[in-house]
């Protein structure tokens, strides 16, 4: 018996489910892959992290190398000529910067005890004594509940010295009984400590297993980006073979639009640092400009962290504020330092962000601004 075929409405439904499933079957197969790339990527983690910053490293560089190349320097030189310049950089870094941000750091870990007795003290003051407005919207009577308090005429507990509770008498033991014993305890205690002990063993050597790894790959990074920048020309021109697509113009389009993103993200990161330095320079001014101890240690810091975008501003916004508070004891300060994150915020915001990153990923400063 043969079943007549559908209707229109219920052929619409059956493909509407069909194309559902297929839609949840790709969902599922996409998110396996990313699952499975994320594992992938974890266990390969040690050595693919090196490979990352030095292909970082190799894209900052790029610039300086092909500014020395075009002087008719040949590129190995060029190479070595900008590692050298970089190493100068960073040892006139390390001899001059260094040095004060361990001090300032050194310090502010010393005033930690103090800064928050100070607070404690400041907060048990305002307690004992609020401010008149909370006085006037508060009653302190009330807040206080007089179920809470122990009456000052509490009986004290009762000793009794029942006969059946006393305590029990030491009872005399042979020498076989005491070795028994000791050797039960020295058991016992032996079985608890061996797998402590060897756990704490292994933590340790995964330990330095790690530090070891970690060694071995900044050690690797220079050496990963001398052969980026070696190899920039045969990268750039051999890449696109390793494409699993077949010569097309649909190959010819990805290759353009792969270019285009890579070139674009390294024009941005390279506008992101210049942007994170400009403001790490205008917070450690504001910051000594208004008193603030360990400014120096706040530019450093804004030097990373804004270049994470938000969570940066507002690390650098609560640590600033926080210890100008502890440091002057009142109220302008603080304010003060609100008014330098404005400031520096402003000015990322209308001048610093929207010129610097116009010009890299070549859109107008209006356009940065509007984004």
């Amino acid at each position: 018996m043969s079943l007549p075929p559908p209707s229109p409405k219920q052929a619409a439904v059956i493909w509407f489910a069909i194309t559902a499933l297929a839609a949840a079957i790709c969902v599922a197969l996409l998110a396996g892959l990313l699952w499975g790339m994320g594992k992938v990527l974890s266990l390969l983690s040690p050595v693919l992290w090196p490979l990352a910053v030095a292909a970082v490293l190799a894209c900052v560089l790029e610039p300086l190398v092909g500014l020395i190349e075009r002087a008719r320097v040949p590129r190995i030189r060029a190479i070595a000529l900008t590692f050298l310049i970089g190493l100068t950089i960073l040892g006139v870094f390390l001899w001059s910067v260094i040095p004060r941000l361990v001090d300032e750091a050194g310090q502010l870990a010393a005033r930690v005890p103090t800064y928050t007795r100070q607070i404690q003290d400041k907060a048990s003051a305002w307690v004992a004594q609020p401010p008149k407005q909370i006085r006037w919207l508060f009653d302190r009577r009330e807040l206080i509940s007089p179920s809470l308090a122990e009456p000052a005429n509490a009986p004290a507990p009762a000793v009794t010295n029942a006969p059946g509770l006393a305590a029990p008498t030491e009872s005399l033991e042979s020498p076989q009984a005491w070795q028994k014993r000791i050797i039960a305890s020295v058991t016992g205690w032996a079985t608890d400590i061996l797998p402590k002990a060897s756990a704490w063993l292994l933590d340790r050597l995964v330990q330095v297993t790690s530090l070891f790894g970690v060694l071995v790959g900044l050690g690797l990074i220079p050496v990963y980006a001398f052969y980026f920048l070696k190899e920039k020309r045969g990268i750039e021109s051999k890449w696109t073979a390793y494409l699993p697509v077949q010569d097309s113009r649909f190959k010819d389009e990805l290759v353009f639009v792969l270019n285009s993103i890579q070139g674009y993200l390294v024009a941005f990161f390279r506008g992101q640092v210049l942007v994170a330095t400009c403001d790490a320079l205008l917070y450690t001014i504001g910051f000594f400009v208004i008193g603030l101890n360990y400014a120096f240690l706040l530019g450093a810091l804004a030097q990373v962290l804004t270049l994470i975008p938000f969570l940066g501003a507002i690390i650098i916004c609560l640590a600033s504020v926080a210890l100008a508070a502890v440091q002057f004891q009142a109220l302008l300060h603080p304010l003060l330092a609100l008014g330098v994150f404005a400031v520096v915020q402003v000015s990322e915001g209308l001048v610093i962000s929207p010129k610097i990153m116009g010009d890299r990923v070549g859109l107008h400063p209006l356009t940065i601004l509007i984004a």
